[in-house]
C-alpha cells in the first residue's frame, strides 16, 4: 500500500468515525480530495481509489487537468476567483464555491450566457472576521443572495467558509455552527433559486469537528497528498 493509499483510507475513516458520532449517513458528506499544485499522476492514483470529486484553487489547474485527467471526474473551484480566470472555470466545474460579491457573480452569470451553459456556486462567508480572509459577513450573505438569484444561469446551491486556522480544531465549532445556523435561516425565506443544501466547510485541520456541525462537502487536501510545494 502505498502512502497515498494509506492515507486517502485513513482520511476516509475518520469522515465515517465523525459521520457515526453525528448520527448521520456517510452519504451525507461529500470528500473533496484538494489537489492543488499536486500532479496528475497522485489525482490518478487517487481516482484508482475511487475518488472522483477534485477541488483545485487555480483556475489554470483546472483547465490544464481536465484536459488530462479521466473525463468523469467532478472538478470544484475552492479557491479565490478573478473575473479574467472565469473562461477556464465556468463550464468546467460542478461547484465554484467562492463567490463573495455581485460582480463576481454577474461576470460568472455573462460567461455561463456565452458558454450557454449553466453555473451553480456557493457564497464564501467570512464566519470568523479574518482581515486576511476573502468572503462576506454574516449580515451581507443573505441580501446577497437575493440579488444573486435573479441572474441568469447562476443557481446558489449554499455556504461556504474557511475557518480559521488554529492549534486546537475545537476552537473552530463555533464558526462551523454559525454558518450552519445562517444557511437555515436563508432557507426560511425561501428565495427563488436559492438552495441552502450544500455547507461547505471544514478542512485537513478541523473536517471532522465540521462534520459533527452539519458539513455536506469537506476539503482535504495535506491530509491525502501530503504536504503542498507552493513553489510551483
Amino acid at each position: 500500500m502505498t502512502d497515498i493509499e494509506a492515507q486517502y483510507r485513513q482520511v476516509e475513516e475518520r469522515i465515517r468515525a465523525a459521520c457515526a458520532r453525528a448520527g448521520r449517513n456517510r452519504e451525507e458528506v461529500e470528500l473533496i480530495a484538494v489537489s492543488k499544485t499536486k500532479p496528475v499522476s497522485m489525482i490518478e492514483e487517487v481516482y484508482r481509489l475511487g475518488q472522483r470529486v477534485f477541488g483545485e484553487n487555480r483556475p489554470q489547474e483546472i483547465r490544464d487537468k481536465s484536459l488530462v485527467c479521466p473525463a468523469d471526474i467532478r472538478w470544484h473551484m475552492i479557491g479565490h476567483l478573478q473575473k479574467n480566470k472565469l473562461r477556464y472555470v465556468v463550464g468546467k466545474t460542478e461547484l465554484i464555491h467562492s463567490v463573495d460579491s455581485l460582480e463576481l457573480a454577474e461576470a460568472i452569470s455573462a460567461e455561463a450566457e456565452k458558454k450557454q451553459t449553466e453555473a451553480s456556486i456557493l457564497l464564501e462567508v467570512n464566519v470568523a472576521e479574518e482581515s486576511t480572509k476573502f468572503g462576506l459577513m454574516v449580515s451581507d450573505t443573505a441580501n446577497l443572495a437575493e440579488k444573486i438569484a435573479r441572474l441568469p444561469r447562476v443557481h446558489i446551491k449554499g455556504l461556504m467558509t474557511v475557518a480559521p486556522f488554529v492549534p486546537d480544531p475545537e476552537e473552530n465549532r463555533s464558526v462551523f455552527r454559525r454558518l450552519r445556523q445562517l444557511s437555515v435561516d436563508i432557507d426560511r425565506q425561501n428565495i427563488d433559486n436559492v438552495s441552502m443544501s450544500v455547507l461547505s466547510m471544514g478542512m485537513t485541520n478541523d473536517f471532522e469537528i465540521a462534520i459533527e456541525e452539519g458539513a455536506t462537502c469537506v476539503r482535504v487536501g495535506t491530509a491525502i497528498f501530503g504536504a503542498r510545494d507552493y513553489s510551483v
